[in-house]
């Protein structure tokens, strides 16, 4: 069994399942190598505008798998330097190919997102849930820090305060309380999850419709503007609305607007 699902949705949206069901969707060396293998390819494909993440079953992802810590087997084998490499060959993959990558990725958080599964949800651009959509960092219960990333990356959409009480606190935050923290920006009231992954679908095929190139490259300026001084930043996106002024999405965004009609945007 695969522990991550590929499927090609219509309108250039490609759904990326976690399918670790039986741990509820924990993180896997086979998960982290066949995800950064998607990623790579996804993202010279032309076809794909967006990507959504999500996970098999009833949970998002339970992060580590804790029989494995108790038996320091796997991804939690081996003494203190060993373990530090696992990290960064192991684990760390997935924040690097995800924060290289130039398309959107929205989280459709389908049930609990714990610990490093809470982390990941973190990295993706957005995330949409619903009542059975779960949050926490849980690593202070355990013993442990978020060695796959999570203190970059949690603060960056909660603010220093909001993410520091996650981490000492160990607090779960369900359905429409996580929405009113920040960890959602969509939230449906419902406990029908196709109903609530329609919603997402939805969300995804509003960012298919606007100019790709476009799409892209303010992603990329978006990344770019958090880590840099406001001059760095100015500078860059002078660089890229030089480009995307000159492509023909461009074009046809403004043809499409003089004309009263819908713009149609080629794989680019």
């Amino acid at each position: 069994m695969a522990h991550l699902i590929v499927q090609n949705l219509t309108n250039h949206i490609v759904l990326l399942t976690l399918n670790n069901p039986q741990q509820k969707n924990a993180i896997t060396y086979e998960m982290i190598d066949l995800l950064e293998q998607e990623l790579l390819k996804l993202d010279t494909d032309l076809n794909c505008r967006v990507v959504i993440l999500t996970g098999a079953d009833s949970a998002f992802s339970a992060g580590g798998d804790v029989k494995a810590m108790k038996d320091q087997t796997g991804m939690f084998a081996g003494k203190s330097p060993e373990l530090r490499d696992l990290y960064i060959h192991g684990i760390q993959r997935i924040p690097r190919i995800i924060e290289r990558f130039q398309k959107p990725i929205i989280a459709f958080v389908n049930g609990a997102a714990v610990g490093a599964g809470c982390d990941l949800t973190m990295m993706c651009d957005l995330r949409v849930g619903y009542n059975h959509s779960q949050f926490a960092e849980t690593f202070n219960r355990l013993g442990l820090v978020p060695g796959d990333g999570g203190t970059f990356f949690l603060q960056r959409v909660l603010g220093y305060s909001k993410a520091m009480n996650m981490f000492l606190t160990g607090k779960f935050f369900k359905g429409s309380e996580a929405f009113q923290y920040g960890l959602l920006d969509y939230f449906y009231a419902t406990d029908d999850r196709e109903l609530a992954f329609k919603e997402c679908l939805n969300l995804a095929e509003t960012i298919v419709n606007m100019a790709p190139i476009a799409v892209r490259y303010t992603k990329k300026a978006m990344k770019l503007s958090y880590l840099s001084t406001m001059e760095d930043a100015l500078e860059a996106l002078a660089t890229y609305q030089s480009i995307t002024q000159r492509t023909e999405d461009h074009r046809e965004a403004v043809d499409a607007l003089l004309e009263k009609r819908s713009p149609v945007f080629e794989n680019r």
